[in-house]
């Protein structure tokens, strides 16, 4: 069985009136069980050029609504350059430069709209690192 952990750590000494210091910890496991995720796509790179919607991972060749983890990094160092970020249709976010995320993905392949897709901001080349991490 694969163990898989993610950790996310904030902290700021003037965000609020004290300092903050948050820490989480979690094991990637498998829909409603203790078993740790087993596949990934492997981390790669989408190098772009234009503006032109892409789709990074489609749902009707993932399996319908399963513990599925993806992460998102935007390399750039350019602060305005950004990668918006659909899951179904619907605009999630937007990943800026330096900026990454974990995000649960259930690849609902009942729909015929559930795939995951990004549009960069601006027709100069940049570069999103991404991985999915599933069942």
């Amino acid at each position: 069985m694969a163990t898989t952990t993610a950790q996310l750590i904030i902290t700021s000494t003037d965000l609020l009136s004290d300092s903050l210091s948050l820490s989480s910890i979690a094991t990637l496991t498998t829909a409603g069980s203790a078993t740790g995720l087993t596949g990934t796509e492997g981390l790669g790179r989408k190098k772009t050029g234009s503006t032109t919607e892409y789709t990074l991972f489609d749902a009707s060749a993932a399996t319908d609504d399963k513990a599925h983890k993806i992460y998102l990094k935007n390399l750039s160092t350019t602060a305005t350059e950004y990668f918006e970020v659909q899951v179904g249709g619907v605009v999630i976010g937007r990943i800026y430069a330096g900026d990454w995320a974990l995000i649960p993905w259930s690849a609902d392949t009942t729909s015929d709209d559930a795939d995951f897709k990004i549009t960069p901001s601006t027709s100069a080349s940049h570069t999103l690192e991404y991985m999915i991490i599933h069942e």
